[in-house]
């Protein structure tokens, strides 16, 4: 396994949303439209296989579940479909899902036994979604009080119970989505012990203000991460009541996952991907993980560099604006590529870019030293 990043480029425009299926041969891509493309790895690229054309408008999350292998999908257009592959004609065949919402459907994961989803909307509400053997269809039950703004991500803890939520109302939340007839009764957690539907299980704030981009439980589920849009990551740990919010001299981040109990990962407007480490009791920033080098300079003499200048019309005090990252621009999702909820090897990011790069988490304890920070 290389320790380098490996870049993947389609060259068919902005990433909005992908996501891999359960044993990382293939892959459900958005290029901000509202078709989702199918690719299946073949050798080191990827090849194009067929494309999910249901949708209307724009494509804005898409989940794929890795034991079920069902796809779904969610768009501006209100609508949210669940894809299945048809045995004998390969095919994959949309089913559409009951939302019952008035805005554009946000965000969409799959619960960890994947018997249901849940989706963000701008309908100050959730979706979640089960399916409904009588009339054979999904069916959304709604998640609304006290959302006050558009629901911008989601992510599922691993009792198949609670969901959290980071909402542009400036608030991180976590909610019961206890589905009577489906899900089993969860065990006693630092979240709470008797949850019904709509339970607010926990509502934070990371002080400064500003939407919430990213929400992700722990590996264990003791602990909740999110994004603000103040450059802030938050770390609540309900069971010792401790609340930790640290600043990054950074631009927003939109992405968060945990590598482990111990790391966690967060990426957006700054184009790489950045540590933050629990060292002792204490959350810290510790490194950006992306080790591009500036390229312009290299191998040139300080005429050649005059002459470049010169050739572009710019002062000796022009300000840089070359980006020295693999992502050229803003990095809208992470995923988890490889390993274990508690032991990440490898995760993904996508970018407007165009670019899908996977990264080596293993590289990280080695590599600090050579890091940028």
């Amino acid at each position: 396994m290389s320790d380098s990043p490996i870049v993947n480029e389609f060259n068919q425009g902005p990433i909005s949303c992908h996501a891999f299926n359960g044993d990382r041969t293939e892959l459900a891509i958005c290029f901000n439209t509202n078709v989702v493309s199918i690719f299946r790895k073949s050798g080191a690229s990827w090849t194009q296989t067929s494309t999910l054309a249901e949708h209307d408008k724009p494509v804005t999350s898409v989940d794929w579940a890795p034991r079920s292998n069902r796809i779904v999908t969610c768009s501006q257009d209100r609508n949210a479909y669940v894809w299945t592959l048809d045995g004998a004609s390969h095919q994959w065949k949309p089913t559409l899902v009951l939302l019952r919402i008035n805005r554009a459907a946000t965000f969409v994961r799959w619960s960890p036994e994947e018997d249901k989803f849940a989706v963000a909307s701008g309908s100050r509400c959730i979706s979640v979604c089960y399916f409904e053997e009588d009339n054979d269809w999904w069916v959304g039950k709604h998640i609304k009080k006290p959302i006050r703004s558009t629901v911008l991500s989601l992510d599922w803890h691993p009792n198949n119970v609670l969901l959290a939520a980071g909402c542009a109302d400036m608030k991180a939340r976590v909610f019961s989505a206890f589905i009577k007839g489906i899900d089993k009764k969860p065990a006693p957690s630092p979240w709470g012990e008797k949850l019904p539907f709509n339970t607010v299980c926990g509502e934070f704030s990371n002080g400064a203000g500003g939407w919430i981009h990213g929400v992700a439980f722990s590996p264990s589920g003791e602990s909740l991460a999110f994004t603000g849009h103040d450059s802030t990551i938050t770390v609540v740990s309900p069971g010792t009541g401790d609340i930790q919010s640290i600043r990054a001299p950074y631009l927003p981040y939109l992405s968060v996952i945990w590598l482990n109990e111990n790391q966690i990962v967060a990426a957006g407007h700054d184009c790489a991907p950045h540590l933050f480490e629990l060292k002792g009791q204490q959350w810290a920033f510790t490194a950006s993980l992306d080790a591009a080098v500036k390229k312009a300079d290299v191998g040139f003499t300080a005429r050649d560099t005059f002459r470049r200048m010169d050739s572009r019309a710019q002062s000796a005090t022009s300000t840089d604006t070359e980006v020295h990252t693999h992502h050229q621009n803003t990095i809208n999702s992470i995923r988890p590529f490889s390993g274990t909820p508690g032991h990440v090897e490898q995760f993904s990011t996508s970018a407007i870019d165009g670019k899908l790069i996977i990264w080596n988490a293993n590289s990280i304890s080695r590599g600090l030293g050579n890091l940028h920070l």
